[in-house]
């Protein structure tokens, strides 16, 4: 039975939580950095922020100290915001077991350095073969009212995803294992930038025609940037790419589609912001993914754009214009 630190109360963290509690985890205690959500977790079995219509399961508790988390763990997991993962990791790092599967569930590219999460996670001490990538369409409300929804779990080394694989597999809760990591990293850390996008052209009034249409050019744009670094291209068809790119362009649960939406109806991107617990990683990672792009020639002008208004450069109305007169081409991923 797995005994599982998750650092990382936010709502896929918890919901994670959930999930391995529910596939039989004999203990999963959480890290949050805020007293208030981890005596929450513990003493009410509720997230009071994240998550709390849901009741958790007893064996999912909680603590502010990381030692306390990472003790007696067979499988860490990390749930911290993507341009946090370094600093936390120099923070508590050295509590972590290290001989366990290490699993990022966060998506995004690293600011200033262009390295994808795992990366990160192996910059911090952790060896390549241990890091696991659990991606794909996770809105976590949905799997934490345990709605049947299916994911990927990519691993340099088959037996270690094959491992968290089997950690985490519910009757709600199907993953799949790969060993592109790259691809799969790529996909979810692109789809945020696509989903801000996709939110805009709602905010702007547009309908499903502008959205379809954004959505796949969008995945042509993490296509080019996957084949330049190395992915597999069959990755990007399907639950890491495709699937988690549907999902939160389209749902309004999506952080990064409502932020879009916002962005759209006119808020400026302080406003946006200024929303309590509601992080979009889009909004941090697209300059990084742009860049990214850049450093392998690769054209990715929705991402440009998205970047411009995020910077307050250029603004929805006007990206929608520019897309629109690009110059005409043959189509091709």
């Amino acid at each position: 039975m797995t005994r599982a630190a998750i650092f990382g109360a936010g709502s896929w963290g918890t919901a994670f939580a959930q999930i391995l509690a529910d596939a039989g985890a004999e203990r999963v205690v959480l890290w949050a950095r805020r007293p208030e959500i981890a005596d929450g977790i513990r003493d009410r079995r509720r997230n009071p922020d994240y998550l709390p219509e849901i009741e958790l399961d007893p064996v999912v508790t909680a603590t502010t100290d990381p030692a306390e988390a990472a003790a007696g763990a067979d499988l860490v997991v990390l749930a911290v915001p993507s341009q946090t993962v370094r600093a936390n990791l120099a923070e508590w790092g050295g509590h972590l077991p290290t001989d366990v599967p290490v699993v990022s569930l966060m998506k995004g590219i690293e600011l200033g350095t262009g390295l994808r999460m795992s990366q990160v996670v192996e910059d911090g001490g952790v060896a390549a073969e241990r890091i696991v990538v659990v991606t794909g369409p996770n809105l976590s409300r949905e799997i934490a009212a345990r709605q049947p929804a299916a994911s990927v779990v990519a691993g340099a080394d088959h037996a270690a995803a094959d491992r968290v694989a089997a950690a985490c597999m519910t009757p709600y809760f199907r993953p799949y294992t790969q060993t592109d990591v790259v691809g799969a990293e790529l996909g979810g850390a692109v789809k945020n930038v696509i989903a801000l996008a996709v939110g805009m052209a709602e905010g702007l009034g547009y309908g499903d025609n502008t959205k379809s249409s954004l959505i796949t050019r969008g995945l042509a744009e993490t296509a080019r940037l996957g084949q330049a670094l190395g992915a597999d291209p069959a990755t990007l068809m399907g639950l890491a790419g495709v699937g988690d790119l549907i999902a939160t362009c389209m749902s309004p649960l999506s952080r990064n589609h409502r932020v879009g939406v916002a962005l759209g109806q006119g808020q400026s991107i302080e406003q946006v912001l200024a929303v309590p617990h509601q992080t979009a990683e889009g909004v941090k990672s697209c300059r990084s993914v742009v860049e990214l792009g850049a450093s392998q020639d690769v054209e990715m002008p929705i991402c440009q754009g998205v970047t411009a208004v995020v910077a307050g450069q250029i603004t929805p109305e006007r990206l929608t214009g520019e897309l629109m007169t690009r110059a005409r081409k043959h189509e091709r991923h």
